[in-house]
């Protein structure tokens, strides 16, 4: 009967402190907000060792500065560069991301957008088809090969 009695209080005891630690909800009305005019890039069809370059534009909507802790990309064929400054209110930003175009074939890869804003996690995309470049294609005259004849 002990044991029991016993039980009983412990489990009124964490029941009660469980209910004391409950907390306010949090005002994130003033948390910085981040919007982003596109979340995902398509590339379409692109030349095999071209540009894999793509930029995507962000504005701080919310009220205090918003700052991005990281953006991690989903493999190491894609390297994201970001803005490491605080953005104020009602300015943007720009997160450059580069995928490498070595790599013949379809892809769709991930970005995701770590920051103190409202919406904390972003996830952005970008996708395309890598097309393996034609044995005939010209190299440009800057990278042509210089052939002495002496």
């Amino acid at each position: 009967m002990r044991i029991f009695i016993a039980s009983l209080i412990f489990i009124l005891l964490i029941v009660n402190v469980n209910f004391a630690q409950e907390s306010k909800p949090k005002n994130d009305n003033n948390k910085p907000v981040i919007t982003f005019e596109k979340l995902t890039h398509d590339y379409g069809t692109i030349p095999q060792k071209s540009s894999g370059t793509c930029e995507f534009r962000f504005t701080n909507t919310g009220k205090l500065p918003l700052v991005l802790s990281n953006v991690k990309s989903s493999c190491g064929c894609t390297i994201p560069s970001w803005t490491k400054e605080p953005v104020a209110r009602k300015k943007g930003g720009v997160i450059k991301v580069k995928y490498n175009t070595i790599r013949v074939g379809s892809f769709q890869k991930s970005i995701t957008v770590y920051s103190n804003a409202k919406n904390s996690i972003i996830r952005l995309t970008i996708k395309g088809k890598v097309k393996k470049k034609a044995k005939n294609d010209k190299m440009p005259v800057k990278d042509k090969p210089i052939m002495r004849t002496e």
